[in-house]
């Protein structure tokens, strides 16, 4: 327990994803410090007219996961999840020796979970009638389906739950998942988020909101958070587990620690309901200080939300700048979807493991397609190039949609 606040200590001790850059951690790791883009121009949303031509998708095999007859019982965001539920699972060396059932569970946060497929059922009925309907369209597009499938998948009889928060949700459900094991609920929690961009209808209002880069001629340049020449996010898919667990329980069993998840901060903006609200952005920043008991001045990275549109970026900016002050140019600031592209619910589940990760290696990942520096940003974004940093402490913003902005503070565990 801290001696702060008589609360259990969580940490982290299982990574497992689904992105992009590859389908497990080390790849998208490694791709991720090397400073690789992938997004590329998507003929689907050629061919469906949309302006913007431009996603990061990923080269998923659910075969390679679970049995082919099985198969059938997964929706794409699902499988992705679970996918990556399973790989954190065994990293946190779960699979041999598993806990107790009925002191585990999930949490799992996605915008838009498996919506895709509710669209290509609705088309099924609309066109070929009732029979055409899959029959297990409910077990797979339910708005439970992945916690529901990772609890099944790792016999999981604790608390399982989906929190949808837009580009909030991941941070929501890690958040959620921290409390469980800090009030003993639970001692284990495997908490991400997981998301696909098979509908081209999500595309299309994306666009129409306004959201999107216009970048199609360069793909791989798209997405350029903090840059002066942004001018929208790229979407992107994928999957991002983490296995929380009460840090006694991690040391009985000699689990080897990537980090400590030592608290949260959440806010709500009551302005518009696709910007981001400084005010809020900063109250969820100094909250999760608060939350791990730490001093501003102690914190040494932030993996933003850095989505690339113009507001977003020049807002979370400013509300970097009101919770740290004079700090705010003394500390690294990047962003992942500069490489992954931004995988709405997930993509913060994505920014915890790349700062776990940074807090182990002891390096961040670059921002990059920093070409004209946006003098209003005013931030160290570590342009083009990753970084050797002592990271001891790390915050992971996620701003969604709706007014949600959470804050996640990691550290190093001692």
């Amino acid at each position: 327990m801290t001696a702060a606040s008589g609360r259990r200590r969580v940490v982290i001790t299982g990574l497992g994803a689904v992105t992009p850059a590859g389908n497990d951690v080390p790849t998208t790791w490694a791709a991720l410090l090397a400073g690789r883009s992938f997004a590329t121009r998507l003929k689907r949303f050629e061919e469906a007219g949309l302006r913007s031509q431009v996603g990061a998708e990923c080269s998923f095999d659910v075969a390679k996961v679970v049995s082919k007859q099985d198969i059938s019982r997964f929706a794409r965001a699902t499988q992705m999840t679970v996918a990556a539920a399973i790989e954190a699972w065994r990293d946190a060396g779960f699979d041999t020796a598993p806990p107790d059932p009925g002191r585990a569970g999930t949490y799992v946060g996605t915008a838009m979970g498996d919506g895709a497929e509710t669209f290509r059922q609705a088309s099924n009925l609309m066109s070929r009638g009732v029979r055409a309907v899959h029959p297990l369209y409910v077990a797979r597009c339910m708005s439970n389906a992945a916690p529901a499938h990772v609890s099944l998948e790792l016999v999981l009889r604790g608390p399982s739950a989906t929190v949808a928060s837009a580009c909030a949700s991941a941070a929501h459900a890690l958040g959620a998942s921290l409390r469980a094991i800090q009030y003993g609920e639970a001692d284990v929690m495997v908490a991400g988020g997981g998301e696909e961009m098979s509908c081209v209808m999500l595309q299309a209002g994306l666009m129409r909101a306004g959201l999107t880069t216009s970048h199609g001629d360069a793909p791989e340049r798209a997405s350029r958070p903090f840059d002066r020449r942004r001018d929208g996010m790229v979407p992107a898919e994928g999957a991002a587990m983490l296995v929380l667990e009460e840090a006694d329980h991690a040391r009985r069993r000699g689990a080897r620690v990537y980090a400590e998840l030592a608290g949260v901060g959440q806010a709500t903006s009551t302005g518009d309901m696709m910007a981001v609200d400084a005010e809020a952005a900063a109250a969820a920043m100094t909250g999760a200080i608060a939350d791990a008991a730490w001093r501003p001045e102690q914190v040494g990275y932030i993996n933003a939300e850095g989505a690339s549109t113009v507001a977003g970026d020049r807002a979370e900016a400013e509300a970097i700048r009101r919770a740290f002050g004079a700090h705010a140019s003394k500390f690294a600031v990047s962003s992942t979807k500069s490489m992954l592209g931004h995988a709405l619910g997930a993509a913060p589940a994505m920014g915890a493991m790349a700062a776990t990760l940074s807090i182990r290696d002891g390096r961040v990942h670059a921002t990059i397609n920093q070409e004209e520096r946006d003098p209003e940003i005013g931030l160290d974004v570590v342009p083009n190039e990753s970084r050797a940093i002592q990271v001891d402490r790390a915050l992971v913003n996620a701003f969604g949609a709706g007014g949600g902005c959470v804050t996640l503070a990691l550290s190093r565990f001692a």
